[in-house]
């Protein structure tokens, strides 16, 4: 169980996830608040925080509390927000379990952050409500997912990753793409880049690099993705609409992170079930060099 004084830590943390999400800077957030921005500063590295203030905070952020202390579950609409909670949680985490299609973005490869940008800007439709922010949220959105990526290829926490191959199947003849109907041209190049991706998983599989675990799902999977993190003796499981790969979401959707056990128990029921029936090593490799295959000429 974490100490006080790493509650409070956590909660700064939380805090500036949940201001970077609105979109807010520090200088704002206070004006609005009517505290310091060093108070600002102070709340978000760790220090105290006064319960009126926070009653404030909350209101501001339109979160509630109990999200805002991580008590019970946090729900975040906020794709920017989520993915900085990820970078917050992965960084200390031991143990990340993935159902996160097509792949795990923290095993993607640089090509993959090359081609993101555009993916993401594909899938916001023209006439999106508030399109005018679209660009500095992927900007942002892209600096908090290059340092998860970074934070886990530093601390190398062990990752037990479950794709699917019908997922991947579809995503090698569509490409790696955010709308469809893009010229041909650009769909062939995208499914160029996608191929690049699933032969990287594939010599994951076959090299076996330590800590890294694949297996490859022939059954269903949850239509939502979710992660589980543990750290020693605690885990929370992080349950998400947001995706990542061809026809990527940022948009639209709730998120939910919670460290409450019968969630956790759930989900890693669920886990254990696919990786018992998936395909690993030799099998899975078979399986994927035969949907690179079947898809050669698509």
């Amino acid at each position: 169980m974490p100490s006080q004084y790493e509650s409070i830590l956590q909660l700064g943390k939380r805090l500036k996830a949940y201001r970077i999400g609105k979109g807010l800077t520090p200088d704002e957030m206070a004006k609005n608040i009517g505290i310091s921005r060093a108070a600002i500063y102070r709340y978000e590295s760790g220090q105290p925080i006064r319960v009126d203030v926070l009653g404030k905070i909350a209101d501001h952020l339109g979160v509630s509390l109990t999200s805002l202390l991580g008590v019970g579950s946090e729900y975040i609409t906020s794709a920017l927000t989520f993915f900085d909670r990820m970078l917050q949680i992965e960084a200390a985490s031991d143990q990340i379990t993935v159902l996160f299609g097509p792949v795990s973005y923290l095993l993607t490869t640089d090509g993959f952050d090359e081609v993101l940008p555009a993916v993401l800007r594909e899938s916001v439709p023209k006439t999106a409500t508030r399109r005018e922010g679209v660009e500095d949220q992927i900007d942002q959105i892209m600096a908090v997912l290059r340092a998860r990526k970074a934070t886990y290829q530093e601390r190398r926490p062990n990752i037990v990753s479950l794709v699917s191959s019908a997922e991947l199947e579809q995503w090698l003849a569509s490409g790696f793409v955010g709308q469809r109907g893009l010229p041909e041209d650009v769909q062939a190049e995208r499914r160029i880049i996608a191929r690049r991706e699933v032969e990287h998983v594939l010599n994951l599989i076959e090299d076996q690099p330590m800590g890294v675990q694949i297996g490859v799902v022939e059954d269903s999977l949850p239509s939502s993705s979710f992660q589980i993190f543990r750290n020693g003796g605690e885990a929370q499981v992080a349950v998400s609409p947001f995706r990542l790969g061809a026809f990527a979401n940022i948009r639209i959707g709730v998120a939910t992170v919670t460290s409450a056990q019968e969630s956790v128990q759930l989900h890693q029921d669920v886990v254990h079930s696919l990786w018992r029936n998936s395909l690993k090593g030799d099998e899975a490799a078979v399986r994927l060099r035969k949907a690179l295959r079947d898809t050669a000429g698509a």
